[in-house]
C-alpha cells in the first residue's frame, strides 16, 4: 500500500554511505502542518535548520509505518464492531459474512505491509553514519594505542635479552665492589688492581643495565595497563559487531582502508532481511529495538574507547629508556672473567 507523505508519492532514492562524513545535526521534529506554514513576518530571520535528508527520510518511514498501524487497529475496531451490530440486528448471514471477510482480507493486506524494515533499514543507516563519524573523530588515538603496542613489544625484545645477557653479573658486581670498597691500595696493588674507581666503574656497568632494564619494564607496564583498558572496550564493541581493526597481517588499517571495512559491512548489514521468526513478527517498538540494540551500544559506547586522551608522554620515556639500554654496552667477557680472577 501506498500512502502520500508530505506532498510526496515516492520514496528518494537510496543513497551510498559516507563514513568519512558526519551526519548533519537535526532539529526537533514538527508537526507536517507547521513545517508549511508561510512566515509571519517576511524580515524575521530564520531561527532553525532544516532536518537532514537523513533524519527527514527516516522519519516520513516512521510516519508511514504509524499510518498503516491506525489503519490496522481501525479495520479491527470495525471487524469487532460488525460482529456486535449483527447481534442485535436483522442483517442476513451472507451480508455480514461478506463484509467480515473484506475485513479480514484488509487486515490480512495491512499486516503483510505492516513491516519493519524500511524504517530499520533507515535507522541503521543513520547510527552507522554516526558511528563511522566517531570513529574518525578517535582515530588518532586508536593509531597512538597501536604506536604504544609496538614499541612495548620490542622492549619486551630487548628487556628479555639484556636480561639474558646479564645472567648473574649483577650479585657478582655487589659482591666485588664490596671488596674493592673494603681493601687498602697496598691491598688492592697486590691483589692487581691499579686504579679502585676505574675499575668499579667498570663493573658497575652491569649494575646500570640491570636498572635501566627495571626502569623500561615499569614504563612498559604503565603503557600496558592502557593499551589492555583500550583493548578490553573494543573487544566488547567487537562482539557487538564493530569491525576488527586490523589486516590478515595483523597490522592496524589505515583510516581509509578502515573506513571501507566499515562501510562495506554496513551496507551489507542494512540490506540484510531478518531471518529469525522473532524479528519477523509483528511490528512492534520490542522488535524495532531489538534490531538496533547493538547497534545503539556501539555508537553510545565507542567514544567512551578513552578514559583520557592518550598521548606520547609514557612512550617518549620508555622509548628513551630503551635507547639507553640498545647503547649500553657490558665489560667484555674475557674483561669480567679477570676481574673475578683478580677480586674475588
Amino acid at each position: 500500500m501506498q500512502q502520500k507523505e508530505g506532498g510526496q508519492t515516492s520514496q528518494p532514492p537510496p543513497e551510498i554511505i559516507n563514513l568519512d562524513k558526519p551526519p548533519q545535526a537535526t532539529d526537533p521534529p514538527t508537526q507536517q502542518a507547521e513545517r508549511a506554514a508561510p512566515s509571519t513576518s517576511a524580515t524575521e530571520p530564520p531561527t532553525e535548520e532544516a532536518p537532514s535528508l537523513d533524519m527527514q527520510k527516516m522519519k516520513r518511514e516512521i510516519e508511514l509505518l504509524e499510518a498503516q498501524m491506525a489503519e490496522l487497529n481501525q479495520t479491527k475496531e470495525k471487524l469487532a464492531t460488525v460482529n456486535e451490530r449483527y447481534d442485535k440486528s436483522k442483517q442476513s448471514v451472507a451480508e455480514k459474512g461478506r463484509e467480515i471477510k473484506a475485513l479480514k482480507e484488509r487486515i490480512k493486506e495491512l499486516e503483510n505491509e505492516l513491516t519493519l524494515d524500511k524504517v530499520t533499514a533507515e535507522l541503521k543507516r543513520v547510527i552507522w553514519l554516526n558511528i563511522g563519524q566517531s570513529i574518525t573523530d578517535q582515530w588518532h588515538y586508536i593509531e597512538t594505542m597501536y604506536e604504544h603496542m609496538d614499541l612495548i613489544a620490542k622492549a619486551h625484545r630487548e628487556i628479555q635479552r639484556a636480561r639474558a645477557s646479564l645472567g648473574n653479573m649483577p650479585e657478582v658486581a655487589n659482591r666485588m665492589i664490596n671488596v674493592l670498597n673494603n681493601r687498602t691500595s697496598s691491598q688492592l696493588a697486590t691483589m692487581g688492581i691499579a686504579n679502585r674507581t676505574e675499575t668499579i666503574v667498570i663493573i658497575k656497568r652491569v649494575l646500570t643495565l640491570r636498572s635501566l632494564v627495571q626502569t623500561l619494564d615499569r614504563r612498559t607496564q604503565d603503557m600496558q595497563t592502557e593499551v589492555s583498558k583500550f583493548m578490553d572496550k573494543f573487544l566488547i564493541l567487537h562482539n557487538r559487531g564493530l569491525p576488527g581493526l586490523l589486516n590478515s597481517a595483523g597490522r592496524l588499517l589505515s583510516h581509509e582502508n578502515y573506513a571501507k571495512r566499515v562501510n562495506t559491512f554496513a551496507t551489507n548489514q542494512i540490506a540484510e532481511r531478518p531471518s529469525t521468526s522473532e524479528d519477523t513478527g509483528p511490528a512492534s517498538g520490542q522488535n524495532l529495538f531489538n534490531r538496533v540494540e547493538s547497534l545503539f551500544f556501539i555508537m553510545n559506547e565507542i567514544n567512551h574507547l578513552f578514559d583520557v586522551p592518550p598521548n606520547f608522554h609514557k612512550y617518549s620515556e620508555a622509548d628513551e629508556t630503551l635507547d639507553a639500554i640498545l647503547r649500553h654496552q657490558l665489560p667484555t667477557q674475557e674483561i669480567w672473567a679477570r676481574l673475578i680472577q683478580l677480586i674475588l
